[in-house]
């Protein structure tokens, strides 16, 4: 049994598809709303809340593999109630930033949780990548209504990678040897900066995006309001304030691993223009 959670979002969704077409089963998706999960056909869906770790225990029952992305809750009582359960393999989602932006708070957090699954006696596969594609949904309300895409660093580059990257790379490392006790940095093929985003999905929906570029410290207003002062520093910092060489690195893991080449900016926005209609 694989157990697969977040099992609607971004990452999970896709790689239950890709388990359940290759027929790797069982599968087990875990979601918050079980009356609103549409998982692919014969995929077992239950309902579990990290926040409540108790009621994480009978999705982990029978289960033998688990996908988990890294501080989704508490995580060293999900690592401990996936060792009590009996679960082998655990695929683990975290952070390039552990090795690009240690520093940083959240890439501290990231690297604790790696460490209590890599000392958990689990085997263990860490996946660490760079920013989501799918981050471009942040201006997806400002594009509906017509109004001003504003952003800082806005001709800064970054490899950023599709969601369904990381899926492949996770179904992989849960259906065939040689990927325990390893550690993924995971990037998109080419660098493109936000200007080249906005750009992208202009041409999707056929009419101009309206563009600013505006400063760190209006952004950082911005963002604080949701993500907090910290984690807007950071963001900020990794979307171009502090960037370095080993962040803007693309590498060929992805097509390394899967055998197909990583997904460009502009297949994800194909694949999900209609949200920004």
């Amino acid at each position: 049994m694989i157990l697969v959670t977040g099992a609607t979002g971004n990452i999970g969704s896709a790689l239950l598809t890709e388990l359940q077409a290759l027929g790797a089963g069982p599968l087990r998706g875990l979601t918050r709303d079980i009356a609103r999960a549409a998982l692919p056909g014969g995929v077992e869906a239950v309902t579990g809340d990290f926040a409540e770790t108790a009621t994480l225990k009978p999705a982990l029952e029978g289960a033998r593999s688990l996908f988990l992305v890294s501080r989704m809750g508490s995580d060293a009582e999900i690592i401990e109630a996936a060792q009590q359960a009996g679960v082998e393999h655990v695929v683990l989602v975290s952070s390039i930033t552990v090795q690009t932006h240690p520093h940083l708070g959240p890439a501290r957090e990231n690297l604790a949780v790696e460490r209590l699954l890599q000392d958990s006696g689990m085997a263990w596969t860490i996946l660490r990548p760079t920013q989501f594609a799918s981050n471009a949904l942040w201006w997806a309300g400002a594009i509906r209504a017509h109004e001003t895409v504003r952003v800082p660093y806005a001709d800064i580059g970054l490899p950023t990678i599709h969601p369904a990257d990381i899926a492949s790379v996770a179904r992989v490392a849960l259906t065939e040897s040689g990927h325990h006790e390893r550690t993924y940095a995971l990037t998109g093929p080419e660098r493109v900066t936000a200007r080249q985003q906005v750009g992208a999905v202009a041409a999707a929906l056929g009419r101009k995006v309206p563009f600013a570029e505006i400063g760190r410290e209006e952004a950082h207003r911005q963002m604080a309001d949701f993500l907090g002062a910290e984690a807007a520093d950071a963001v900020l910092d990794l979307t171009g304030g502090d960037v370095n060489d080993e962040l803007l690195m693309v590498r060929d893991t992805v097509a390394r691993i899967t055998g197909a080449p990583a997904r460009t900016f502009q297949q994800w926005v194909s694949e999900n223009a209609r949200a920004f209609h």
